[in-house]
């Protein structure tokens, strides 16, 4: 499976997975892909050039399906816009070898828990993303369907992050005097999520109260 596309997007801070459900539920989501853990490498050069130009090479595993995915330089502004190709592949070794031979590396990698939702009628996607340091809602769809959605879930455009994975665990490091690594999981034998980071002033919805 191959797809090209150019992705607008948010993520909402929530305190823990049990209140992200709730909200999504009581805004009519339903699961479309049940919860499955993430696995993503991103690659660049030894020089750190995609890095350096805001762009991302990376392999992801999930639910026994691999992909590589580029992501163009993004455009921020109340969202996040930026040109995403992607690409199933069926043996990950096989990759990450021609990868390597391209002259990339593995630079970072980071884990999730995500859980796909979707609305009748919905002009996109939403999703609940358990990290490391902590628990997103991520709207991807129209800049309209975003603003509108994120209402109903009880959010206003104060409350949207644009940062990355990368830039939240970065930040999450910086906060908590951790020397950074890679976003994973500490227990590798019993993977669960933690509650919301509180990033400055990025705010975590607690219930389904509504602004």
């Amino acid at each position: 499976m191959t797809r090209g596309t150019r992705e607008i997007e948010i993520k909402l801070a929530v305190e823990d997975a049990k209140t992200g459900r709730g909200l999504l539920r009581a805004a009519g989501f339903r699961v479309s892909r049940r919860r499955a853990l993430e696995t993503n490498t991103a690659f660049d050069t030894p020089a750190l050039a995609l890095r350096r130009a805001a762009t991302l090479l990376r392999v992801r595993e999930s639910a026994g399906v691999a992909t590589i995915t580029y992501k163009g330089p993004p455009e921020v502004s109340r969202h996040k816009s930026r040109e995403e190709l992607e690409l199933e592949i069926p043996d990950t070794a096989v990759m990450r070898a021609i990868l390597e031979r391209l002259g990339f590396r593995p630079v970072f990698r980071y884990e999730k828990y995500r859980t796909e939702y979707h609305a009748r009628g919905a002009g996109g996607m939403a999703t609940l993303d358990e990290t490391p340091v902590g628990v997103y809602l991520e709207l991807e769809g129209t800049a309209a369907w975003i603003d509108r959605t994120a209402r109903q879930l009880g959010f206003s455009p104060g409350d949207y992050v644009t940062s990355s994975y990368a830039r939240l665990y970065l930040d999450w490091c910086a906060k908590s005097g951790v020397e950074p690594s890679h976003m994973v999981f500490a227990d590798e034998s019993r993977k669960t999520a933690t509650s919301a980071a509180r990033l400055g002033s990025q705010r975590t919805r607690r219930g389904p109260e509504r602004k």
